[in-house]
């Protein structure tokens, strides 16, 4: 018997504890269902990130699916900053490993050394005027025998929770604000090749540290590697501070790593309550890895943090 258009035949399964998820048994090819997007996410809101594998997702359903969740981000602030789009659509951000000719990045390139900071955990977009909400990733193509690496998580949500007691109310109290900057982040994947780039010299997004998730109603760290300082503290306490956090935000317990398995595997994630960094390995600028993630803007009431309303991306170098 066929289910009700009304159910979706979605299979969700944890990963671990309260964080991720793997959803099976459910395609794109035919378009997006309202009972798949409400099961996805229901998901993406409990575990804060889920991979949907085998989703048969063309770039089209890709997009119809990331619009369900909101107004999407486009590629055009950095094509004007000087980078080539190989892609169709400007909604589509490139995250490949693969250059406007077809061919694999140049790792000693520009785009390499500015990819290194993919390695670091952080949260997209974070640097901008309005942060990102949802991040939408899907493969279109892989390295051979299993070498496709995959993405580790954060569950900043219950790094929060487990703080010690003195520390989570130091910063209830002093309700602190991080200084986000994409430029931060490249000078410490890439600090030789990006030696003459001060963040200084650019403008901060500014965040709030400790937030309300406001989608499931739990206080979580917003934290990244693009935090280059906390504003009111002196430096040396601002970094001993951040240095506290991010350390305990990255232990174990609170990582989850999905690993690709095949082209159509759809990874979503909120990033506003999960940290995220890509999985090096052997494989990265040997074969080609074919990624396309469409970036969902946060609708949340601290979308904006403490920035301008603003179009422009004023950090980007």
């Amino acid at each position: 018997m066929q289910p009700p258009a009304t159910m979706s035949t979605g299979k969700v399964q944890e990963l671990k504890s309260g964080f991720g998820a793997e959803i099976t048994n459910l395609h794109f090819e035919n378009g997006v269902q309202d009972a798949d997007f409400r099961l996805v996410q229901d998901a993406v809101t409990k575990y804060g990130v889920v991979v949907i594998r085998g989703t048969n997702l063309s770039d089209e359903t890709h997009l119809e699916l990331s619009r369900k969740f909101g107004e999407l981000d486009d590629v055009t602030p950095y094509n004007l900053a000087g980078r080539k789009h190989r892609l169709k659509y400007n909604e589509l951000f490139d995250v490949s490993n693969v250059d406007v000719g077809g061919g694999i990045v140049d790792p000693n390139s520009p785009r390499g050394h500015a990819d290194k900071g993919n390695l670091l955990f952080h949260v997209d977009s974070s640097f901008n005027p309005r942060r990102a909400g949802y991040s939408l990733l899907l493969v279109h193509e892989l390295p051979p025998n299993g070498t496709g690496g995959g993405l580790a998580f954060v569950d900043t949500r219950t790094a929060f929770d487990e703080l010690d007691e003195s520390t989570k109310q130091n910063l209830i109290d002093n309700d602190y604000i991080a200084a986000h900057s994409l430029v931060h982040s490249k000078k410490l994947a890439s600090p030789e090749f990006f030696a003459d780039l001060d963040p200084n010299d650019y403008p901060f997004g500014r965040h709030k540290l400790v937030q309300r998730h406001e989608a499931s109603g739990r206080l979580n760290l917003y934290i990244a590697s693009h935090i280059h300082h906390l504003e009111g503290l002196e430096a040396d306490s601002s970094q001993q501070l951040f240095d506290k956090l991010y350390d305990h935000a990255r232990q174990e317990k609170y990582i989850v790593q999905i690993d690709w398995e095949n082209p159509g595997d759809l990874i979503i994630w909120d990033n506003t309550c999960t940290m995220h960094r890509a999985v090096a390995g052997p494989f990265l600028y040997k074969h080609r890895r074919d990624m396309r993630r469409a970036t969902v803007h946060d609708s949340s009431s601290q979308a904006w943090g403490l920035n301008e309303h603003s179009n422009v991306r004023q950090g980007l170098p």
